[in-house]
């Protein structure tokens, strides 16, 4: 890679930069290495008919097309079935999921269909605001473009409760 750009890989600030983008690297793709159900642990006792919700979880991601950062924030909520998560849980489900090479839309429906699975809610909701490097630093540099995209699941799909979470996530 340093050659292909120019540049010299035999160049004393960059000699060690081949070990330091393979150490990078672990952290940056780390979710490969997680299974979700290592983190969904659920729990009856406590468990409550409302809505629960968790806003504004940092993430940072890398796009598969070009290998650039993207990040910003996740809010998750889902209507529980009998079973809740340790709120931490949610987080820990967005790192696994962010950690990996991604598209944003396939992001918001992974962690979706994951809660799905594992959780059995009534319904899940899962909306994620962005900034993309790759429509930033490249292409056509618009740096305050944001992305935004959700995914819906089961009683998310009714437009009232839709309607609540996005209160919730907008105004509190």
């Amino acid at each position: 890679m340093l050659a292909y750009i120019g540049d010299d890989p035999e160049r004393e600030g960059l000699k060690e930069t081949p070990k330091r983008i393979i150490k990078s690297w672990g952290k940056l793709f780390s979710g490969y290495n997680q299974k979700p159900e290592s983190v969904l642990k659920t729990f009856t006792e406590g468990s409550c008919d409302e809505m629960v919700i968790l806003k504004n979880i940092e993430f940072y991601s890398t796009c598969e097309h070009h290998f650039l950062p993207f990040f910003g924030t996740i809010s998750i909520g889902y209507l529980p079935n009998k079973r809740v998560l340790g709120i931490s849980k949610l987080a820990r489900l967005v790192e696994i999921y962010s950690r990996r090479l991604q598209i944003q839309e396939k992001l918001v429906a992974q962690i979706a269909d994951s809660l799905m699975e594992h959780l059995h809610p009534l319904g899940v909701m899962v909306v994620c605001k962005a900034k993309h490097m790759c429509i930033c630093a490249r292409g056509v540099e618009k740096n305050q473009a944001e992305m935004i995209t959700s995914a819906l699941r089961g009683a998310f799909n009714k437009p009232e409760v839709r309607q609540e979470f996005l209160q919730f996530v907008q105004n509190v």
